[in-house]
């Protein structure tokens, strides 16, 4: 594992929950047996099933992983994924590089933190557990200098797309980022072919990260193993709105 942003000694906390970052294997898998329960037993994944009961890919080992942990359990109940501009430029590329084409964003490469695989233990779905999550990117991202953050954003394909067609179309009316930000999905979802939803339903964490300032930069990759439509996001720190520079919306999202 990598050498820990958050030290064990300034761990922020909110009643009985603690937030750190993983620092030990124990830790690492402990994130990964809670992403297994989250994005593939609780959706059913079943060509994703495994045996160990582990989320893992080789990315993990070049990520630092923050961590959420209810004291009185001693259970890991959220975890956010951050790969800093420095790793990701030792490791070769970004995750979300498996799914889009980030060309247009080569200048802006060392000044990028990327953060996925958000997610919350259903029991604790409340806001506490999103909030200090976003607290500990932020400093991270403070520690880091950086000046964007990316990732993904999923929406669930269960209904055979409607919604994400209505999402996207919804988000994009006023969330485009400018062209200089564009990327390319490798394998676009085919919106056009599909009738929109009537009343998008917009995911939790998408909706805060549009709250927040965050730019859809392209048209929605598609991820046949997850089943889902992929947004790629940038947000400017700088586009971050006064009313949601201190809580990020949190109050309303719950996992991604």
């Amino acid at each position: 594992m990598q050498t820990s942003i958050i030290q064990a000694d300034a761990r922020a906390t909110s009643g009985k929950l603690v937030l750190s970052m993983a620092s030990t294997p124990e830790e690492l898998r402990e994130v990964q047996r809670l992403r297994y329960k989250v994005f593939i037993e609780s959706m059913g994944l079943s060509a994703l099933q495994r045996a160990d009961g582990l989320d893992s890919d080789e990315f993990d080992e070049h990520c630092d992983h923050l961590i959420v942990r209810d004291s009185d359990t001693l259970m890991v109940v959220g975890t956010y994924r951050l790969l800093s501009a420095n790793r990701a430029r030792k490791l070769g590329r970004l995750y979300s590089e498996g799914e889009f084409d980030l060309g247009r964003l080569n200048n802006i490469r060392n000044r990028i933190v990327e953060a996925g695989r958000a997610c919350i233990h259903p029991d604790y779905r409340g806001g506490s557990v999103i909030m200090l999550l976003w607290s500990g990117l932020a400093e991270y991202m403070r520690r880091e200098n950086a000046e964007f953050l990316v990732g993904c954003a999923s929406i669930s394909l269960a209904d055979g797309g409607h919604n994400a067609v209505a999402v996207y179309q919804q988000l994009i009316a006023k969330n485009l980022a400018p062209i200089e930000y564009r990327v390319t999905p490798h394998l676009p979802f085919p919106f056009s072919k599909l009738e929109a939803a009537q009343k998008p339903q917009v995911p939790a964490l998408l909706k805060g990260y549009m709250r927040s300032g965050a730019w859809i930069c392209g048209e929605p990759a598609w991820d046949p193993d997850f089943e889902s439509a992929d947004l790629f996001l940038l947000m400017p720190l700088a586009n971050l709105d006064s009313r949601y520079a201190r809580h990020y919306g949190v109050s309303e999202l719950q996992a991604a």
